[in-house]
């Protein structure tokens, strides 16, 4: 958790170079104030601390109020400064007061992690897919996504300045051998070109857009089928590294791409993954 990562503080001073920026200071959040949304658990949880622990004051959004405050009061217990809300990124005005609250009560806007997400109630082929269901699953993994790009950008445009980080998958950029998830896999597609067209549109705003694409990683999105062995052994055989990841594994990736160190990074897609799409 959050004692885990480093502080710039604490880093020794071999680190820094004479002459060129503090290699620390490439990751360092200070003053920055961050929204999570899904912060309740699993990733997003993770990525609330790795933001606090860089020195951001994060903003733990979740639709389940009672877990984004559970994340918040972590924090808080650690030092940082944290706000959590209950938010349905499915919601326009619900989504747009939130992130005009986040700036009030925060005194900012700096970097939007675009962490909430469902996966397909029901792992069947595309003729056994239900159309709530569907619909559901673009309306939280796209839409979501839309709309919470849309205010924080509101408010980065203005100011010449912000990160954007939408959470993927690889699913967004090859299909699901495993098992059947073609709304997910549709959506996280939507997203992986959703953010190449955010990187070109806001390049000259001072606004960089990348996405995170996780391979199999242990959170609660996938309802519990990593503690199926006979499937978790499915899984890992499709991995080159031979493993699933942990959450705190993509933590690093997720700062690159929230701090100072991607200024020169725009419209691409990082993939985490254990070699999955290398071949």
């Amino acid at each position: 958790m959050a004692e885990e990562y480093w502080r710039p503080e604490d880093v020794p001073e071999t680190f820094y170079r004479p002459g060129r920026t503090a290699l620390p200071a490439l990751f360092d959040l200070t003053g920055r104030v961050a929204v999570v949304t899904g912060a309740g658990g699993g990733l997003g949880r993770e990525f609330a601390h790795a933001l606090a622990a860089a020195g951001a004051r994060v903003a733990c959004t979740d639709l389940d109020g009672t877990a984004a405050k559970q994340t918040a009061d972590a924090l808080r217990d650690r030092g940082a400064t944290a706000l959590d809300l209950e938010l349905d990124v499915t919601e326009e005005a619900a989504v747009d007061e939130a992130f005009g609250r986040v700036d009030r009560e925060l005194g900012g806007f700096d970097v939007l992690v675009n962490n909430a997400g469902i996966g397909d109630p029901r792992s069947v082929p595309l003729h056994r897919v239900r159309t709530a269901d569907w619909q559901r699953v673009l309306d939280v993994d796209l839409g979501g996504v839309f709309l919470c790009s849309r205010a924080a950008l509101r408010i980065m445009a203005e100011r010449r300045s912000g990160k954007i980080v939408n959470v993927a998958s690889m699913f967004g950029l090859t299909g699901a051998r495993i098992s059947p998830i073609p709304a997910y896999s549709a959506a996280k597609g939507a997203v992986v070109n959703l953010t190449r067209e955010l990187g070109l549109q806001y390049a000259s705003s001072g606004i960089q857009v990348n996405a995170l694409c996780p391979g199999f990683v242990r959170t609660g999105l996938s309802g519990g089928v990593y503690s199926d062995p006979d499937f978790l052994a499915r899984l890992t055989a499709q991995v080159p590294m031979g493993r699933i990841a942990e959450p705190a594994e993509l933590a690093g990736a997720l700062l690159l791409l929230s701090a100072a160190a991607s200024d020169y990074m725009t419209g691409q897609t990082l993939v985490i993954d254990g070699g999955c799409n290398a071949g």
